[in-house]
């Protein structure tokens, strides 16, 4: 006979999970920690596998416990909306999101068309600002949730991976051949910013920040000048820029990340980040298709 899964096991696993505690888990959800501690022993007895990796400093996912926080958010995500829906009781509300310049760019029209149409009652307010910003904002519950940049790619909660690149007004550009190689960059805790002073100094490269914006326009407009080179993630680059490879260091790929100003986000957090989570990953910008 075919184990039948407990949405609440689910709705209390993903918690523990997020947290990476029983202890703090136990606190959001309400029960105790033995209670709790039961629940995930049930819940691995279902799936009859090893979901956490106990220790000292707390609670850890197997490989197998990360396939299932997968399929639990998505589920659960499902679920609420499935109710919503059956009960007459659309989505409804306001959620703001938070998002870097580029991403907002390359990535928000057709990520967030498809949820808006889905959910037409829910007013959504974006606010664009670098990573380093939004993480604040986030902690001071002055927006939602966020897009974020991770400089781990291969982080767990990685939802797609991004590229930099050196970018100028030509794909060869003359500034090169100059002995200290002028920069356009963002704002000196950025990962753009971090990722080419460390590529330069990797290969003892002279260089000077010549420019430093926070404004993708701003930056965007010193490389079409000829002025500079900066440095973009890949699907941000202009279709009159070009990206710049010979003579220059490797940089690296990034992830994108969501985050939350709640531990348990709400519904209307939830259900657009199941849209993310979806979407994301196989939407192809632009600059990818040209």
């Amino acid at each position: 006979m075919m184990s039948m899964l407990d949405l609440n096991l689910l709705r209390n696993f993903v918690v523990v999970a997020r947290t990476g505690s029983i202890s703090l888990a136990a606190l959001q959800i309400g029960r105790t920690q033995s209670a709790l501690s039961m629940q995930m022993q049930r819940l691995e007895q279902t799936i009859t596998q090893p979901l956490f990796h106990r220790s000292g400093s707390g609670m850890r996912l197997t490989a197998a416990g990360e396939k299932l926080l997968a399929h639990a958010e998505m589920l659960l995500a499902q679920h609420d909306e499935i109710l919503a829906d059956m009960s007459g009781e659309s989505l409804k509300g306001t959620l703001s999101l938070g998002c870097p310049e580029d991403y907002s760019i390359a990535f928000l029209p057709a990520l967030l068309k498809g949820f808006c149409a889905l959910h037409p009652n829910v007013e959504l307010r974006m606010v664009c600002a670098p990573t380093s910003e939004l993480r604040p904002m986030l902690a001071r519950r002055q927006i939602d949730m966020a897009l974020v940049s991770l400089s781990d790619a291969g982080a767990r909660e990685v939802i797609r991976e991004e590229r930099f690149v050196w970018v100028a007004n030509e794909a060869e550009p003359k500034i090169l051949t100059q002995d200290v190689l002028p920069l356009a960059l963002a704002a000196p805790m950025s990962l753009d910013y971090r990722a080419a002073c460390a590529a330069m100094d990797a290969v003892n490269r002279r260089y000077r920040v010549a420019y430093a914006s926070n404004s993708l326009a701003g930056l965007i407009a010193i490389a079409r000048s000829g002025h500079a080179i900066s440095v973009l993630t890949r699907t941000a680059v202009p279709f009159d820029l070009h990206v710049v490879s010979a003579g220059l260091p490797l940089l690296p790929t990034i992830g994108i990340a969501l985050e939350f100003s709640e531990a348990r986000p709400s519904l209307l957090a939830t259900t657009l980040a199941e849209h993310v989570r979806t979407v994301l990953p196989g939407l192809k910008t632009k600059a990818e298709i040209d």
